[in-house]
C-alpha cells in the first residue's frame, strides 16, 4: 500500500513541472468542452469475488491548455470534472459454468452494485500529428480523484438466503473463516461503501480530429487503476483489498477559447 501512495505522490508532484517547462516551440492555447462515454468497471477484491464487467455511464466537462511543441510532441495539460457510474457485477455460476438458479424464485441469481462518483482526473498529455487541420494521436496519464455520491444494489433473490450449495469459488459458502474470525458472506450484500474518497492512476490513448470552424473531436480509451480501497482493509476487516479497475471509452468535443497567433501551426 505504501508503494501505491508513493506513486500517487510522485504523479501529483511532478505533473505540473512536466507541462510547465517551456523549452520547445511556444504555444498558448486554451480549449473547453464536454465529454461522454461508458465505463466497464469491476472491483479487485481479496478474498476474490467472481465478477463480470459492470457497464455504467460517464459524462462531464473538459478543459485543455496547450503550452508547447517539443520536437514533434505537442505538450498539454488536461483536466475534467465528470459524473461517473462504477461498481461491480457478481458472476454467480456453478461448477458447470452455468448460472446458478435460485431455489425459491427459479431464476438465475443476479447481483450488481452501482456506485456514483464525481471524478476529477488531471492529465499530462502528449500528441503527435496535426494541431488544427487533420488528425492527431495522443497519450495522456495522471492522477484521478473521485468522491462518492450514492450507491444502489440491483438483485433478484433474498440477499440473506442465496443458493450457496451450487456456487463454485472459495466464497461459495455462507460462512468463511479468516484470521480467526467467522465472516458471513451474505453480509457483504448489505455493506455500504466505507471510504468515500477514491483515488488512483488513469492512462489513455486516443485520436483527435481538428478543424478551425469545427473544433476538436476526440475518441479515447482509458484504463483506471484504483489505489484506494472502498472498504476497510485492516486485520479487523474482511477484505484486504477492494479497489476499482475500470476501462472507459469516451468521446470529447472541445472548442478553442484562446489560440496562438502562429501561421506555422498546422
Amino acid at each position: 500500500m505504501e508503494t501505491k501512495k508513493r506513486l500517487l505522490f510522485y504523479l501529483f508532484t511532478f505533473l505540473p513541472f512536466t507541462v510547465s517547462a517551456q523549452i520547445g516551440e511556444y504555444r498558448n492555447e486554451f480549449a473547453v468542452g464536454f465529454n461522454g462515454g461508458m465505463n466497464m468497471s469491476s472491483v479487485d477484491f481479496l478474498p476474490d469475488v467472481p465478477q463480470s464487467q459492470l457497464f455504467g455511464k460517464t459524462f462531464g466537462l473538459s478543459i485543455r491548455y496547450t503550452g508547447e511543441k517539443y520536437f514533434n510532441s505537442i505538450c498539454a495539460i488536461v483536466a475534467e470534472v465528470n459524473y461517473s457510474q462504477m461498481g461491480w457485477e457478481e458472476r454467480i455460476w456453478d461448477a458447470n459454468d452455468d448460472p446458478v438458479i435460485n431455489d425459491e424464485t427459479g431464476l438465475a441469481e443476479e447481483y450488481c452494485r452501482k456506485v456514483d462518483y464525481i471524478q476529477v482526473p488531471l492529465f499530462a498529455r502528449l500528441g503527435w500529428g496535426r494541431e488544427r487541420r487533420g488528425f492527431q494521436f495522443f497519450f495522456q496519464a495522471g492522477p484521478q480523484l473521485g468522491y462518492y455520491l450514492s450507491e444502489k444494489a440491483e438483485y433478484n433473490f433474498d440477499l440473506d438466503h442465496p443458493t450457496w450449495n451450487q456456487r463454485v469459488s472459495h466464497i461459495s459458502g455462507p460462512d468463511i473463516e479468516q484470521d480467526g474470525k467467522t465472516f458471513k458472506f451474505s453480509n457483504m450484500y448489505h455493506m455500504p461503501i466505507e471510504n468515500k474518497l477514491d483515488y488512483g492512476i488513469v492512462v489513455g490513448l486516443g485520436l483527435e480530429f481538428s478543424r478551425p470552424k469545427i473544433g476538436h473531436v476526440m475518441l479515447e480509451g482509458r484504463f483506471y487503476y484504483g489505489l484506494g480501497n472502498i472498504y476497510g482493509s485492516s486485520k479487523r476487516d474482511y477484505f484486504a483489498k477492494s479497489d476499482y479497475q475500470t476501462i472507459t471509452v469516451k468521446a470529447t468535443y472541445l472548442f478553442d477559447i484562446v489560440r496562438s497567433k502562429n501561421d506555422k501551426i498546422k
